[in-house]
């Protein structure tokens, strides 16, 4: 008779905790760990671990699977990556509440925020909802790879309220916010995690109309977050431009101070603020001083972009010559780009069509099979031209009919104003600091940063070579326990007994990540970015393999995980 369900015998545990790792057994039963060490006994199955490191499944608290989740079960590209958790309904956007004449407000909000296609959101969601809690339950009815919580949005919310005037960022009224107050604290009750919101000019909706809760008066967001403080539980989520510092700083205090609840924010270096992350770190440090528990979501890499003829940002996409083509399938494209009379205009026409930032040939780099995400000055394509002895312009132009036209470059643009990621490594290292922000499901066609739990312990822990590097064991436990601890899933995050059976087996030394590839299996035909990798062996949730040596196994274990677990 088994004792057991699962024993993964013999690796090298990094349990989370930030304990160096040690040689161990982990026994399962019931989708629980119950035992770490040397376990006697037999397992339905045995895994030999050998060689190999044993962690926890990661968590990831900063994505946008909120239409994708109601649709398809495999939650890549996160489930791929050694996520078993994600917290998806950040920055303020998401699908529900929702009145039936805001349907479309809402995806045309998605659609520009997060760059999910209007087309896929439209033949993909089935609008079986109405309030959040019964947008949980459209959630639940289907099982996933992976468990999915979600947080109650401040987009939606507005909308649902004030109708018109809250698309129109008008001020909300003492009712209104009352309202809100209430709808967020029963969307708190029902199971969603947190309540979040975008104060940021970045956020806009597909017509190009600002996010309706970048400008919500200071009075509401603090009366939200004080109604969802008589929960007693939930977290808060906030993006925000920091305009004005000092202001926007207090707000944020302040709906901490009314609630009792934690709040994290997004933070990056900008290109012309690029001190102003040491000034929000440092208010950090104040408000934990303080007794408040606030914290930063970081980046692994860069934030930037993948560009491409069939990208979503593609280079050439402003010159007249190339728009004058049309739409054409890829190879007939490649072909007339090929063509010497085509390349020669368009080549003329770049300097004065090139997109800003993105266009800038000094700022990009070819991302490769093995991509370098801290590349270096010296490897960008004007660099490269110059060796070949090109302009910017003629080497790009080559550089994207490569590979039959899928060719991809890479332009990080947030974190990167000094050309390395030392401020990465600062933000990452400091104590109230979390990592987060990789948009699994979001930006789909710009973006695979999915991958940055990957990025962390393969760039972070083992390959940088630009500067410093992190110990394996803390890096295991940021996107563990410090990631399951800010969001309050404190069942998960640690192999110690009576936490969740998520698990990965990881071939450390083999661990590599391979370019985005774009795959047009979203409804609708929708493309999206998707990135192998090597080296995850066995990924299990609540004890259930879901991936092995990077592929899907079909077993649907993962859950809705309602509410925190504090």
């Amino acid at each position: 008779m088994t004792q057991f369900d699962l024993i993964v015998r013999g690796g090298t545990v990094l349990d989370g905790s930030g304990a160096p790792g040690r040689t161990a057994d982990v026994a399962v039963r019931n989708g629980l760990v119950v035992a770490v060490g040397k376990v006697d006994g037999a397992a339905t199955r045995t895994i030999d671990a050998d060689g190999a490191l044993v962690t926890p499944g990661f968590v990831d608290i900063h994505t946008h699977y909120d239409g994708q989740a109601t649709w398809d079960s495999h939650l890549a590209p996160s489930a791929c990556h050694g996520v078993t958790t994600v917290v998806m309904g950040n920055c303020g956007v998401g699908f529900a509440p929702v009145r039936v004449g805001d349907r479309d407000r809402l995806i045309e909000l998605m659609e520009g925020v997060e760059d999910i296609p209007g087309a896929a959101l439209h033949e993909g969601l089935s609008w079986n909802w109405e309030s959040f809690a019964e947008y949980l339950d459209e959630v639940e009815r289907r099982d996933h790879d992976i468990d999915v919580a979600a947080q109650v949005p401040h987009g939606a919310l507005r909308l649902y309220v004030m109708g018109e005037r809250g698309a129109n960022r008008e001020a909300a009224t003492a009712a209104e916010i009352h309202e809100m107050g209430r709808i967020a604290a029963d969307a708190i009750r029902a199971g969603a995690l947190g309540f979040t919101t975008s104060r940021t000019l970045n956020h806009r909706t597909s017509r190009g109309e600002p996010t309706p809760t970048l400008t919500a008066a200071r009075e509401e967001l603090v009366g939200i977050a004080e109604a969802i403080g008589h929960t007693g539980a939930g977290v808060l989520q906030v993006v925000s431009d920091l305009v004005d510092f000092d202001h926007e700083l207090e707000t944020l205090r302040l709906m901490m101070a009314v609630s009792g609840r934690p709040l994290s924010i997004s933070i990056a270096q900008a290109g012309r603020q690029t001190t102003l992350y040491r000034a929000l770190l440092d208010a950090l440090t104040q408000a934990n001083a303080d007794g408040l528990q606030m914290r930063a979501q970081v980046a692994a890499r860069a934030i930037g972009v993948l560009v491409g003829l069939q990208a979503t940002v593609n280079p050439l996409r402003g010159c007249p010559t190339f728009k004058a083509l049309g739409v054409l399938p890829l190879s007939e494209l490649v072909e007339r780009l090929s063509q010497s009379d085509v390349r020669a205009a368009i080549i003329a026409e770049y300097p004065q069509s090139c997109l800003p930032i993105v266009g800038d040939a000094s700022r990009m780099f070819v991302l490769g099979d093995r991509p370098d995400y801290e590349p270096d000055a010296d490897a960008s394509v004007a660099a490269m031209a110059v060796r070949a002895g090109h302009t910017p312009e003629e080497h790009l132009y080559d550089l994207l009919l490569d590979g039959g036209g899928t060719a991809l470059l890479y332009v990080p643009i947030l974190n990167y104003a000094d050309g390395n990621l030392d401020v990465v490594g600062e933000m990452l290292a400091h104590p109230f600091a979390v990592p987060g922000l990789s948009d699994g499901g979001a930006h789909v066609g710009t973006i695979c940063d999915g991958s940055f739990p990957t990025t962390l312990l393969t760039h972070w822990g083992r390959d940088r070579t630009r500067g410093p590097r992190f110990e394996l064991p803390w890096l295991v436990s940021r996107q563990t326990r410090a990631t399951a601890e800010a969001v309050g899933l404190l069942d998960r995050g640690m192999l110690a007994p009576g936490h969740r059976a998520d698990i990965n087996v990881i071939d450390f030394n083999h661990l590599q990540l391979h370019a985005p590839q774009l795959s047009f299996d979203l409804p609708a035909g929708g493309k999206r970015f998707l990135q192998d990798v090597d080296g995850y062996r066995h990924t299990f949730v609540a004890g259930v393999e879901t991936y092995a040596d990077g592929l899907a196994t079909g077993a649907l274990p993962g859950r809705l995980v309602r509410g925190s677990t504090s």
